[in-house]
């Protein structure tokens, strides 16, 4: 499974230059086009825990499709993947099994690694830049939840916590 921690960024230069300093490297940005689905019977008010979501990205004209369940928080999923080579035929065939679009979510994605841990900077159109420490777990995940957080602290930088996906926070943006 996969467990996330998800921090907003105040100051992108300093945390890139932290993270040079700790020798992460990022790669340069890659613009991610997402779609994101939910069950029909689902709707934004409801937990998600339990529930699986899907997601179509768009990256470098390259189709992928996603399937998360949420299993103690949103940020703590069973994830599976897998390239698709026609996003068109899967939208239409995800909305046949009963799913349904909900929002959409742009980003620009930089990348890295931490040791064993994947690192992500997100610049997300509407909502701001957030940094995500990722890593896959077999049995602990509070202590690897708890290592995570430990590392978003190693850099001095950043905001305030977010336990939110980015499409609960793109779809809280859209009905304000």
């Amino acid at each position: 499974m996969e467990v996330e921690v998800k921090y907003e960024v105040l100051d992108r230069d300093r945390l890139l230059d932290r993270l040079a300093g700790l020798g992460i490297i990022l790669t340069d940005p890659v613009l991610q086009e997402d779609q994101a689905y939910a069950p029909a019977e689902w709707s934004y008010d409801m937990s998600k825990i339990g529930v699986s979501f899907a997601r179509l990205r768009t990256e470098y004209g390259a189709h992928r499709f996603t399937v998360k369940q949420p299993l103690t928080d949103e940020q703590t999923c069973v994830e599976h993947e897998c390239h698709v080579s026609d996003r068109a035929e899967m939208h239409h065939a995800l909305v046949t099994m009963g799913w349904r679009p909900t929002v959409q979510i742009v980003k620009q994605r930089r990348t890295a690694r931490w040791g064993e841990y994947s690192v992500c900077l997100d610049d997300v159109h509407g909502l701001g830049t957030f940094l995500e420490i990722e890593a896959l777990v077999v049995d602990d995940v509070d202590r690897t939840r708890h290592r995570l957080h430990e590392l978003a602290a190693e850099l001095a930088v950043l905001g305030e916590r977010v336990d939110r996906t980015y499409d609960s926070l793109v779809r809280e943006l859209s009905v304000l």
